[in-house]
């Protein structure tokens, strides 16, 4: 059972063992140093009971300041945050962290990263890193996808002719999230900047027979239930990981960049679809979090992705694990 506060600077050593963790906790908002940007080790793995935790590091997102990320809110104002988080101000730093999770003798993948070389040119550490963590890319028996946005699934393609990087793997998806992106005509619907990935996911993706696509609820594998996380896109899914009394969440981009959501929940950012109902979302699914005492990790929080919130007024504080 956790207890934080955002007096205290690190949780008891004896927490950290509790959740397999080699390392205490720390409150980045206590930060009296810059965190760094890239992380020393490309692999971090944990427990959630008997389930074996892989955080795979794929890359960051060097994103240039651009005051039309968070809706009515200045670069200044961003920036201010994530000094305040310890992070650095010099741009916006998106890591980007994909998750193993060893369940028995089956390796399940939570989304597929981006690609090497196809979304961001520093985004390319994903399959050194899995082989350095001891996962071989024939062992994935299942990659469960949150939403179709590029950083999330464009390591299932091959770069150039869109093959599947997992021929054999199941590939699970809420079944809104498919139909959305898959509609015949859907791209020309689609903002101008989005129609490219549109256009790829349209004509790669159904030529696939490897998809299961479901309802939100269902249990996708053994201890893991998807849950709807709609905002972010029409069918943005999180994973709840169960292990004993132990409990994951997988959260994927309901809280994208903590530095900035975490003390602002209400702050929509121009990569939602549905703004106000990713900021509704964002506040239920982190409420939960916190009422169950659970630990959860995300697509984009600082590597390895994984951490705990508590409530803050009506804003909640961020605490990451340290590696």
């Amino acid at each position: 059972m956790l207890n934080l506060s955002r007096r205290g600077v690190l949780v008891s050593a004896a927490m950290a063992a509790a959740f397999g963790l080699p390392k205490p906790l720390a409150l980045i908002a206590n930060a009296h140093a810059e965190t760094p940007v890239e992380p020393t080790k490309g692999f971090y793995k944990y427990k959630v009971g008997s389930i074996e935790a892989t955080a795979v590091y794929d890359g960051i997102w060097r994103k240039p300041h651009d005051p039309a990320f968070i809706k009515d809110v200045s670069v200044d104002e961003t920036k201010a945050a994530l000094a305040k988080a310890g992070l650095t101000t010099d741009f916006m730093p998106i890591p980007l962290t994909v998750l193993v999770l060893k369940i028995g003798d089956k390796h399940i993948m939570i989304d597929a990263g981006s690609g090497v070389g196809q979304w961001q040119a520093n985004a390319t550490h994903l399959p050194a890193n899995m082989q350095a963590a001891g996962i071989d890319h024939s062992q994935i028996s299942a990659i469960l996808i949150s939403h179709f946005h590029p950083d999330h699934v464009w390591g299932l393609m091959e770069k150039g002719t869109n093959a599947a990087v997992f021929p054999n793997a199941e590939l699970v998806v809420n079944r809104a999230e498919y139909n959305f992106w898959t509609e015949p005509g859907r791209v020309e619907k689609l903002p101008e900047g989005r129609r490219q990935a549109g256009k790829r996911i349209a004509e790669a993706f159904p030529t696939w027979n490897n998809w299961r696509l479901v309802e939100s609820g269902t249990e996708v594998a053994p201890g893991i239930q998807i849950l709807e996380a709609y905002g972010h896109t029409p069918g943005h899914s999180v994973f709840l990981v169960t292990s004993g009394s132990d409990q994951l969440m997988v959260s994927n981009d309901t809280m994208y960049v903590p530095a900035l959501l975490a003390p602002h929940p209400e702050w929509q950012g121009s990569y939602d679809q549905d703004g106000p109902l990713a900021v509704t979302t964002r506040h239920r699914i982190i409420d939960r979090v916190i009422a169950d005492r659970m630990m959860i990790c995300g697509a984009h929080f600082p590597f390895p992705g994984l951490g705990t919130f508590v409530k803050d007024g009506n804003a909640y504080a961020f605490t990451p694990v340290e590696v």
